[in-house]
Formats: C-alpha cells, sequence, structure tokens
C-alpha cells in the first residue's frame, strides 16, 4: 500500500465524524425535541471546525502558493469544501422534515408570515418592551471596517433599504441571543391550547424591522436577510520578558476578534449585489469558504431547544448514581484510604466529586490542596470551594490553563477572582498546555502525612459531567499520589528533571512508553503469548503511533478501538490492519474518555488518561495517564468496553470510506450500550451495597 494512502486526512475524519451527529438528528427512534438538539450540536462543531482545522488548512494553502504549490493541500480544501457542501444540503433537507414531525405533534417552529392577527399584535408589544432595547443597527458604508465590530460566530441580518431614485443602504443587525432567549414561546387563542408555537428571535425582527427604521430612513421597501461570519480562532502569543502570560493572553483575546474570516454563510435569496458587497468588506478571500444557506443560521442555539410538549419528546432522565464507596463513609477520606473509588460519569454523579473538595476546604485535618482546572462551570462549586479553602487558611494552588480553546476569557477571570481571594495561581509554561485533570490533597493523619488524588479523564466541571462519559479514578496510593504531587511540582519547573515510574506524563515519557506498551504486545504475539489491546480515545491521529498500530497488527497483535471523533488509521487492510476493529459511538450523552488496555501475556494493564492519540497531546501538552491497579475496578472499565463493543443501536463501523455504516446486527440482541452500562453501574453499586451492608452486620 502506498504512503499516501496509509492515512485518512483528520479534517476529512472530523467532518464524517460530524456527518455521525447529523446521523443522530435523521434516527427517528430518538425523541424529535433531541433530533432538533442535534442538529444544534452539528451546526456549533461546524462553527469550530471552521475557526480551528480549516483555518489551518487555509493557511497551509497560503504558505504552499507562495512556495512551491502543493496539490495535496489544494485536493484537501476541495473535498472539505465538497463536503461541507453535501452536509449542508443534508442539514437543510434534515431541518425542513424535523419541522413536519414536529407540526404532527402540535409543536410549530414558524416564520413571520405564519402568525395570526392576535400573535402578531403580541410579539410587536414583546419586541418594543423586550427586544428592541438591544437591537442597534450598524449602517454600512464604504469606509467602514465591518470586521472592527462584526462578532465571530453570531448570526445577523443584513438588511436592505430601498428607495427609487435613490442609492439602496444597507444595514447590520446583531440577533441578539446574549441577552434574549432565542426561542420565543407565543400565546395561542383560545380553543387551540393544545397548539405550541415557537418562534425565533430572527423572525420577531423581520416582523419588526419598520419599528426600527421608521422615522429614521426613507425607503419604499425593507428586507432582511440572514448570514453569518466565521473567523480564524488560532491566535499570534507573544512571550515578551515584560509582559506576563495573563497579559499576553488578553492581547491575544483581542486579535482574535479582528482575525481575518475563514466562512462567510447567507441567506442563499439575498440579492447578489448585496452579497458582494459584504464579501468586500470582509475581506473574503479565494481561500475561504462561502456558502449559500437556509433562512437562519447559528443553528448552534438549538443545542437548547425548549421542549414544549409532552416529556416523551425528549431522552427520559436517568437519575445519577450513588457510589457505595463514599456513601457508606462518613467523609470521602475515610472512602479512598479504604480503597480506590472509580466513578463514571454522567451515570455517577458529579456530586461526590464537589464534595470531596467541600470537605477539603473546612477539615481541619486538611493542610493543602492543589487542583489544575482546563474547563469549569460557570458557577463553578469547585472554584467556589478552593475559595472557601483559602479562607479557612489552607495552602491552595490552582493550575490555571489561559490557552483552553474558547474558554480563555473566563479562565482569565477565573484566575483574577482566584488570586483576589489569596489563591496561589500557577498559569504553566507558555506554550505547553495543561490538559491534565488532576486533583491532590494533603492531610495530617495520625500515621503523618496522607495524600489523597483525583486523577481523571474530563474536566472538573459539573455541568460537562451531566453530558459527558468520563472516568475519576480516587485514590490514596502513595506510588500514586507520590507522582501526582511530582506533576504539580513540573507544572511549576517544567525545567527541572523529574521521573515516572507509574503515571504516564506528557511530554515527559507519553511517548517512549506507549510505544514501550506497544512493542511488548508484539514480542507477546510473537511468543504466540496472549496479546491484544484495546483503545477509546476521542482522536487518533498520530503518525508514530499509528505506524507502531499498524505493526503490530502485522504481527497478529488483534486490536479493537472505540474511536470517538478523527481517526486516520485505517482499520481492515488486508497485509496492514487486518487485525484492526474501530468502532464509533455517538448517543446523548457525548463519549469523552480515554482508555489503553494492553493484554500482556494475560496480566492485562489497564490506563484511564486525558491525553488523546495525537501529536498535540503527546509532545505538546501536560497530560497525564494512570494505571489502575485494583483488579476490581480494571474488571468494571474493561466490562464496560465490551458493552460498548456489543452496541448494535449506536455503534458505526469506521472503515476507509468513512461510510459511517451501522454496525449489523445480525442475530444478536439490539444493544444500546450508554443504555445497558446505566443499568450494569447499578447492578454493581447494588451488589456493593449489599456487600456493605452484609460487612456491617457481621
Amino acid at each position: 500500500m502506498s504512503a499516501d494512502k496509509l492515512f485518512i486526512d483528520k479534517e476529512l475524519s472530523w467532518l464524517s465524524f460530524n456527518e455521525r451527529v447529523l446521523q443522530e438528528a435523521a434516527d427517528k427512534s430518538v425523541p424529535i425535541i433531541e433530533r432538533v438538539r442535534f442538529l444544534g450540536i452539528f451546526s456549533s462543531n461546524l462553527d469550530e471546525f471552521y475557526q480551528v482545522r480549516f483555518a489551518d488548512v487555509k493557511r497551509r494553502l497560503i504558505i504552499s502558493e507562495e512556495q512551491r504549490g502543493d496539490a495535496d493541500v489544494r485536493e484537501l480544501m476541495s473535498k472539505i469544501q465538497e463536503k461541507v457542501l453535501k452536509l449542508n444540503q443534508d442539514f437543510d433537507h434534515l431541518y425542513n422534515d424535523i419541522l413536519l414531525e414536529m407540526a404532527r405533534r402540535h409543536i410549530f417552529l414558524v416564520n413571520e408570515r405564519q402568525l395570526t392577527e392576535y400573535q402578531q399584535n403580541w410579539l410587536k408589544r414583546f419586541f418594543v418592551s423586550s427586544l428592541l432595547p438591544h437591537i442597534t443597527p450598524i449602517i454600512l458604508t464604504e469606509k467602514m471596517d465591518v470586521l472592527a465590530f462584526l462578532k465571530d460566530a453570531y448570526s445577523y441580518l443584513a438588511v436592505e433599504l430601498k428607495k427609487e431614485g435613490q442609492p439602496t443602504r444597507y444595514a447590520l443587525i446583531e440577533i441578539p441571543t446574549d441577552e434574549v432567549e432565542r426561542f420565543i414561546k407565543v400565546p395561542e387563542p383560545k380553543g387551540k391550547r393544545r397548539r405550541k408555537t415557537i418562534i425565533l428571535l430572527d423572525n420577531i425582527i423581520r416582523l419588526c424591522l419598520d419599528e426600527i427604521f421608521r422615522g429614521f430612513f426613507d425607503y419604499d421597501s425593507i428586507e432582511a436577510y440572514a448570514m453569518k461570519m466565521t473567523r480564524d480562532a488560532e491566535y499570534d502569543l507573544t512571550h515578551e520578558v515584560d509582559h506576563s502570560l495573563l497579559e499576553n493572553m488578553s492581547d491575544s483575546l483581542d486579535q482574535r476578534l479582528t482575525a481575518l474570516p475563514v466562512r462567510f454563510v447567507y441567506q442563499r435569496d439575498m440579492p447578489e449585489e448585496m452579497v458582494e458587497r459584504i464579501i468586500k468588506m470582509l475581506k473574503i478571500s479565494d481561500y475561504d469558504s462561502v456558502l449559500p444557506g437556509a433562512r437562519y443560521h447559528n443553528f448552534k442555539d438549538f443545542i437548547g431547544f425548549p421542549n414544549v410538549g409532552m416529556k416523551y419528546l425528549e431522552n427520559p432522565a436517568l437519575p445519577a448514581i450513588e457510589s457505595t464507596d463514599f456513601m457508606r463513609h462518613n467523609n470521602a477520606f475515610d472512602a479512598i484510604r479504604e480503597r480506590d473509588v472509580l466513578l463514571y460519569y454522567p451515570y455517577h454523579t458529579f456530586r461526590h466529586m464537589t464534595e470531596l473538595v467541600r470537605q477539603a476546604s473546612f477539615d481541619p485535618k486538611v493542610r493543602s490542596i492543589r487542583i489544575n482546572i482546563y474547563r469549569v462551570a460557570k458557577n463553578s462549586r469547585i472554584i467556589s470551594s478552593m475559595i472557601d479553602a483559602a479562607n479557612n487558611g489552607k495552602r491552595v494552588t490552582v493550575v490555571v490553563e489561559l490557552q483552553a480553546r474558547f474558554d480563555e476569557e473566563a479562565n482569565i477571570e477565573w484566575a483574577r477572582v482566584l488570586t483576589d481571594a489569596g489563591v496561589k495561581v500557577v498559569f504553566g509554561t507558555p506554550g505547553l498546555k495543561i490538559h491534565s485533570k488532576l486533583c491532590l490533597i494533603s492531610r495530617r493523619e495520625e500515621e503523618g502525612v496522607q495524600e489523597y488524588a483525583h486523577i481523571g479523564t474530563g474536566n472538573f466541571h459539573e455541568k460537562t459531567a451531566r453530558i459527558y462519559t468520563d472516568f475519576s479514578l480516587f485514590t490514596a496510593d502513595k506510588t500514586l499520589t507520590t507522582e501526582v504531587r511530582k506533576v504539580f511540582n513540573f507544572i511549576e519547573n517544567p525545567y527541572k528533571p523529574v521521573k515516572f515510574s507509574n503515571l504516564i506524563v506528557s511530554p515527559r515519557n507519553s511517548r517512549s512508553r506507549l510505544y514501550k506498551l506497544i512493542e511488548r504486545e508484539i514480542e507477546h504475539a510473537r511468543a504466540k503469548r496472549k496479546s491484544g489491546i484495546t483503545l477509546k480515545v476521542n482522536n487518533l491521529v498520530d503518525p508514530g503511533l499509528i505506524n507502531l498500530l499498524y505493526k503490530a497488527s502485522s504481527e497478529g497483535v488483534k486490536i479493537r478501538m472505540i474511536i470517538r471523533g478523527m481517526c486516520s488509521l485505517i482499520p481492515g487492510v488486508k497485509g496492514l490492519s487486518q487485525n484492526i476493529r474501530a468502532i464509533s459511538i455517538v448517543d446523548r450523552f457525548l463519549e469523552h474518555p480515554r482508555v489503553f488496555a494492553f493484554e500482556n501475556g494475560g496480566e492485562r494493564d489497564v490506563y484511564i488518561s486525558s491525553a488523546d492519540w495525537m501529536t498535540r497531546n503527546i509532545d505538546n501538552r501536560i497530560e497525564v495517564a494512570t494505571p489502575i491497579k485494583d483488579e476490581r475496578l480494571k474488571q468494571r472499565i474493561m466490562d464496560i468496553l465490551e458493552i460498548q463493543f456489543l452496541d448494535r443501536a449506536k455503534a458505526r463501523v469506521l472503515d476507509k470510506d468513512m461510510s459511517n455504516a451501522y454496525v449489523k446486527r445480525g442475530n444478536r440482541k439490539k444493544v444500546r450500550s450508554q443504555t445497558a452500562i446505566y443499568d450494569y453501574l447499578k447492578q454493581v453499586e447494588r451488589a456493593e451495597k449489599r456487600q456493605a451492608d452484609k460487612q456491617k452486620n457481621e
């Protein structure tokens, strides 16, 4: 097989992942309101794709054209444009189908032309009282720098005002979704209570255009057309000696606000003259994506589409499971000291984590708390507990990652709040993102100082812990807690030599350790000992690791993979990857954990990690993987993965054609793994409780 066919372009693989999201919106077994929300997830994903991945390809193409002209990059750009156009067409058709499905359930998403007189009058009053105060049109002129004020990925109405014998005027109106909910429930007249009508802010503004412009402009006709612009999200950090990282990050956010666009989406019936005028003002180049679209943009708001109908129109709630290990002890420290505890969100409640740091914030035995945050909730209880701990005289260190993409501004503010509260805030090393999910609590006990550690795959974020699947390990094992302490020291002193024997830590030893673990499986396969690799990550794109997996497959190592997003490895190719099987699962919860399991001749090693198998995560970030030492917890993780490999409802096959075909059911039971895992963990906790009650009564 030729070298250029060994890998799938990660950008195309990413678009294939987003196609799987669109499949969920198309799946009629999914409740209708959830299908609408998947349209929002698809749109939000596509925004980020343009901000990051398309922007990167654009830069590569510009550099290539200036140097030698790389045909591969041009071909990739062409394939991206073609795929996005196809996905947008599918999206538009699907949106119309979903509108009809909702109408059958008496839910109507209407435009301004579909309102009764009663509803029009109600909305005009609503507009004046609640919406008009947040609207200020920007009148476009030739000399205006539109990029100076146009917000990235916000939805706008481009307004055309025409008067016979005068030049056409143009204006832009931002849809003020930061101030007013985008979906407004419109009251029904008496006798139609069963009917539920919703209208978007966009259409309320269209209905009331005269209220905005009348009295200021003279016009014969006025029309509004939807548009959206997406900017390059990368920023250029300059690390000057006399500037702190915090100041540099603030400057870089300002740079992003004026970064050049990479995508312009407009309502397809927008007049050609208007399109050309706006493209010119936005400085759209031939390298950028210009896409005609439907009447609405910024579908990402549809993630929060309200259910105004019956409960069955959205997924039934799965009440979070309490951990027996934590519940049967007076405090979290007694539970963790007795044995390692493993939680799997969102099936388990995140409350156990917030309760741990709450207890630590006032426990007189606790001396210090160290934690690193990448993304946290808007009203974070974790942050509140860090402030409470500082007020109670604990030594508190919070490592704040200022370069967490799209969360930079929030994290800058958290850094200021924590510093003002007396918390020691550490930013780490510029250019080396801290993506590990660690917490270390030091407690003085009768036997001396005891440390308690959290090592996880997901963020300390109360909201995402309800919709992302992630593992959290809580441990008092000294071989692990000592090395967690070393990681925190490494973050503060990244150039000081440090050695890790248990933890796999990027960028110190991840590549070498992972290579050795894969090579060990190859040696076992050659010696006819038990071998095999089970891998679950969000993204697999690192060429070095992929090539080693190809080698392992060629040597007879059976490899099973669950890859949610990008997968550059091509499974099932004879002579290269015939022993590799890969699936992807997209369902109501976002699959987020990273797990590596190696059979090791029958003495299986299992790791959970914060790191995907991407070059940036292996070589350019601080990431941590931990071995699971408790055999009981090892088996629990493997049981969960086995359930996922049995999925016959939401699992798709990953192949060279990126066909996203569902795994064939055959004669197997139709297993929906996320539901089955919830049932499995409930059984596990019930069994643990019975065992605990038995011991208590003996």
